[in-house]
């Protein structure tokens, strides 16, 4: 039948002992905490017991794999000799890595920006309006699914049939309707790449509405009602009232996209599995690592996307504190 017990033992076995193992490392940290001593001088230790787990691993899962990758981008493809900057300079004159990196610089300069704005509009569109649940809900649907699910629907919407055969892509039956000829869209660069930033722009629109929403609906409505009493515009009113109240909000917003957007793997993977000039540095990352067997080539690509990450890390880190500032 395809299953046996026995088979499935060990693994059964080992998940239970995790479990134990972690229940008992929280009994012994919640018995040495309560037979400890009560002051407030001695509480320091009670929290270093706390966060030892965490801390343990934090080093495991974080720090160690972080050096270890630093360490094999300056070796070979076998991680065996040192070859020091030779893969870094591989990446930047290998006609193949650069257009990943041009097509990486395309996914976040406009996935985040059109997913954002689109956002914006459509929060100020149906704010204050009697189907409002209903018409955020549908914009934030795709957010309930991953992105392989949304790859596979956008796959579908892309693909393409002959065209004496019926089409099957809703993309070519709108060019046939219209006396077009049904073309193969996940083939043509650098086409293709702006299509697969289309998917990753249907998810995460519906994210970037939600936070908006919930900041322009956090304007006092004092300044609105001065604004309609002093007759501004529509725009006049979004360019001098709406956009400065939400511009930190529309900033941490396009930071957490812009993320997202560099770290995007399954779009690509799903679609088009890196082919035709679609691949991104993740993909990339991957492929080499994994597929070419290139462990120095693909750890140059981790590091080097490590390093694009951790600027727009800290100015949400510090445009967070800024808020909550403002909010004290």
């Amino acid at each position: 039948m395809g299953f046996s017990l026995v088979e499935e033992l060990p693994k059964l076995l080992w998940l239970v002992i995790g479990v134990a193992g972690f229940l008992a490392v929280i009994g012994v940290l919640l018995f040495f905490v309560d037979a400890g001593p009560k002051k407030t001088k001695t509480e320091w230790w009670q929290a270093a017991l706390f966060l030892a787990p965490a801390l343990v691993l934090l080093l495991l899962g974080l720090v160690y794999p972080v050096i270890r990758t630093t360490l094999l981008s300056f070796m070979n493809g076998q991680g065996t000799s040192w070859v020091g900057l030779d893969n870094y300079v591989r990446m930047f004159t290998q006609p193949e890595i650069l257009v990943v990196l041009r097509n990486t610089l395309l996914w976040v300069l406009f996935g985040p920006v059109l997913a954002t704005a689109i956002g914006l509009f459509y929060a100020l569109l149906v704010d204050r309006r009697r189907f409002e649940s209903v018409a955020k809900s549908l914009i934030f649907m795709p957010m309930a699914i991953s992105f392989v699910g949304a790859s596979i629907i956008w796959k579908f919407v892309y693909a393409y049939r002959p065209a004496e055969a019926d089409q099957i892509g809703l993309l070519n039956q709108l060019i046939v309707w219209f006396g077009g000829e049904p073309r193969l869209w996940l083939l043509e660069t650098p086409l293709n790449t702006l299509l697969l930033i289309v998917v990753l722009i249907w998810v995460q629109a519906g994210f970037a509405m939600v936070v908006l929403s919930a900041a322009i609906k956090a304007i006092p409505d004092d300044i609105i009602e001065a604004a309609r009493i002093d007759g501004t515009s529509v725009w006049s009113h979004f360019w001098n009232i709406t956009l400065p109240s939400v511009w930190p909000t529309l900033t941490v917003v396009l930071i957490t996209i812009s993320v997202q957007t560099l770290k995007v793997f399954d779009i690509v993977r799903t679609m088009t599995g890196g082919q035709y000039e679609t691949s991104v540095i993740a993909n990339e990352m991957y492929a080499q690592a994994f597929r070419y067997g290139e462990l120095g080539m693909g750890s140059a690509l981790a590091v080097f996307l490590f390093i694009l990450v951790i600027p727009l890390v800290i100015v949400q880190m510090r445009t967070n504190r800024r808020l909550r500032e403002e909010q004290r």
